[in-house]
């Protein structure tokens, strides 16, 4: 009998008793450290190159985020509300995030010990990353794109997906149980996934197809 892919492995976040920050100490290129502070504008919000380390954003709203070629240690995006966000090349490492996201581009980054919790998220790239210890949690996604990605120990818990895409995807340990399947792309890239018997039934016409078999009852 198969094993149980194995969990997520999520380090717990130190983000109490932080110093609070204002605003205006972000944008292009900056470094904060042990800082705590809400955004709440109608302009975008350009962090493009920035280091944050043991920050938290107990509310973030804007039109946009901007977060290219940023790095992030043990940071937390609490009740976001942003349309767009732009994190593509990103490294992330120790991170939550909760709330409402239009899309989500973070291709080709590095996510590890990341948990989307309570996530509302449109469109999501992710296409060409790594992602290592991530967990997903009463989430709903319309659209994922995991194609070409390498997914070590990731979970979905209580997550709805629309449409999820895998072509070229790596997967090691990764465990579908505990989501909603609308639409796979990629089904032959499935290998290294954990799903249920009755999503097993429900990707049958796709795995056929797949390989090459006619299902017919005529």
């Amino acid at each position: 009998m198969p094993s149980a892919p194995k969990p997520p492995q999520l380090n717990t976040l130190h983000l109490d008793d932080l110093a609070e920050a204002s605003p205006e100490e972000l944008h292009p290129g900056a470094t904060l450290t042990g800082r705590s502070l809400g955004v709440d504008q109608r302009s975008p919000v350009d962090l493009t190159d920035t280091r944050l380390d043991g920050v938290r954003f107990d509310r973030f709203v804007a039109p946009e985020l901007r977060l290219r070629g940023a790095g992030l240690l043990e940071v937390a995006f609490d009740a976001l509300d942003v349309p767009v966000v732009d994190a593509a090349r990103t490294d992330w490492s120790d991170a939550r995030l909760s709330g409402r996201v239009g899309a989500l581009t973070a291709y080709d980054s590095s996510l590890r010990s990341i948990h989307f919790t309570g996530c509302r998220l449109g469109f999501v790239n992710l296409r060409g990353a790594e992602l290592l210890d991530v967990q997903f949690t009463d989430c709903s996604i319309d659209e994922l794109d995991l194609g070409e990605t390498r997914c070590r120990r990731v979970r979905f818990t209580d997550t709805r997906i629309a449409s999820l895409e895998v072509p070229r995807a790596s997967l090691t340990n990764v465990d579908f149980r505990g989501a909603t399947l609308s639409a796979v792309s990629g089904v032959g890239h499935l290998s290294g996934a954990t799903i249920t018997h009755e999503q097993a039934l429900q990707l049958a016409p796709l795995l056929a197809a797949h390989v090459g078999i006619s299902i017919s009852d005529d």
